[in-house]
């Protein structure tokens, strides 16, 4: 696999182990995992937050099961913004899950575990076509791992998020009425996860990004201003670090569309 170079370098990005350990709290904001302990996942997690997501993961994977939190961040925020080609996408989404389920099986109380395992089927299933992913069940299983994260970690910021979007993707898809009385999904339950995050991480760009997103999809016309506002806050964040610029850049990208098509 050849690895695509974070587009965005910034010094800013780059820490030692002790700057990391103090700048923690704001660069973990949105997953609240905790500092590690091992040396060589605090090189991994440096890494990371500068936008090298390769050695990262390689990193992350070398230590085992406890450097899988690193590892499967890096691969999937790697694979969601810069991977390219849809095959490579769903199955590098497809092998995190897998990897997951091991998590889940050795670490059962490690919230990580069960929401890169979420977080990658979402994916997966995005690849796949949703409406496939649901006839194969995988719906159940998202909603599942995102569920079972936030009993374990009801403030984590990042599980509300993907939360917002599985209702939203279930609801844009199947509709309401199916969408709710087969799987669950109401559009309400998914603004309140985004809403929840927002109030968890003030500073999110994703949580803006997502909730535009939501407005947008099942909303329509009405909710149009409401999504630009948010996509306009999300622009304007501060990154702290590379993953947040990706975030950030995003955020950009689809307000440079929503303002051509405006004209």
């Amino acid at each position: 696999m050849v690895w695509t170079a974070f587009p965005y370098p910034d010094a800013g990005y780059r820490h030692t182990p002790e700057s990391l350990q103090q700048a923690w709290p704001v660069l973990h904001s949105g997953d609240c995992e905790p500092f590690p302990t091992h040396p060589a996942l605090v090189q991994a997690w440096i890494a990371f937050h500068a936008g090298e997501f390769e050695r990262a993961t390689r990193l992350g994977l070398d230590v085992g099961v406890n450097g899988y939190a690193v590892a499967h961040k890096a691969i999937c925020i790697y694979t969601q913004y810069l991977e390219t080609n849809p095959r490579k996408k769903i199955a590098t989404f497809e092998c995190v899950a897998e990897r997951c389920e091991r998590q889940q099986r050795e670490q059962p109380g490690n919230p990580s575990g069960w929401y890169w395992h979420g977080y990658a089927l979402g994916y997966y299933s995005t690849g796949i076509s949703v409406v496939k992913a649901l006839a194969q069940g995988l719906g159940a299983k998202v909603r599942h791992s995102l569920e079972t994260t936030l009993r374990l970690a009801p403030e984590r910021p990042d599980a509300h998020v993907a939360l917002g979007v599985y209702h939203t993707e279930i609801v844009d898809k199947a509709g309401a009425m199916i969408g709710g009385l087969t799987y669950g999904a109401k559009k309400e339950e998914g603004y309140r996860h985004f809403e929840t995050a927002l109030r968890l991480n003030p500073e999110s760009a994703i949580a803006r990004v997502e909730y535009a997103r939501a407005l947008r999809l099942l909303e329509g016309k009405r909710k149009l201003a409401e999504a630009r506002a948010m996509l306009e806050q999300a622009a304007a964040v501060h990154a702290h670090d590379a993953v947040e610029r990706l975030d950030i850049e995003a955020a950009r990208t689809e307000l440079n569309i929503k303002l051509n098509e405006e004209k």
